[in-house]
């Protein structure tokens, strides 16, 4: 008899393939449906669908939260980092989160200095200076994102 871990991961898969790579799911309506605690279910997320084996978890928690498992394909380690931290962001990114993200990539090695000092000019308050204020911040982030984006596209296609 398969172990409680083994039938939900089976069944995460089963649902992944089924939606192209990409699933949506609820822990307690998962857990219901075999069975068990979500805290079963947030055990097999965290051990068996890692950025490592090629996948990406992102979650919304409170009321109406949801779980997206998407598969990737096999890439480098700098693009794994790269698109876990695009599903990690929110919609807004201030100067100071947008400089400890750049800080972080160069620091991994995933963003050479020279790229991210660009990019930290580029997201720079007094760059968005024409903006206003409230409107800044996701401004900021959708050209962040673009700008990953685009990063990720290009390390691609060397």
């Amino acid at each position: 008899m398969a172990r409680l871990s083994d039938v939900i991961e089976q069944l995460i898969k089963e649902l992944i393939e089924e939606n192209n790579g990409c699933a949506e799911i609820t822990r307690s309506e998962l857990a219901e449906q075999v069975n068990c605690v979500p805290s079963q279910i947030t055990y097999v997320l965290s051990t068996r669908f890692t950025n490592g084996q090629g996948y990406l978890v992102e979650s919304r928690r409170g009321g109406g939260g949801w779980i997206r498992i998407r598969r990737i394909s096999n890439s480098t380690t700098a693009e794994h980092y790269i698109m876990h931290a695009l599903n990690a962001m929110g919609e807004q990114l201030s100067q100071q989160q947008a400089e400890v993200y750049l800080k972080n990539f160069v620091d991994y090695d995933v963003i050479p200095r020279p790229v991210a000092r660009v990019m930290k000019g580029g997201l720079s308050d007094q760059a968005l200076n024409r903006i206003d204020t409230g409107l800044r911040d996701f401004v900021r982030m959708d050209m962040m994102k673009n700008m990953l984006m685009c990063f990720i596209l290009g390390s691609a296609s060397k």
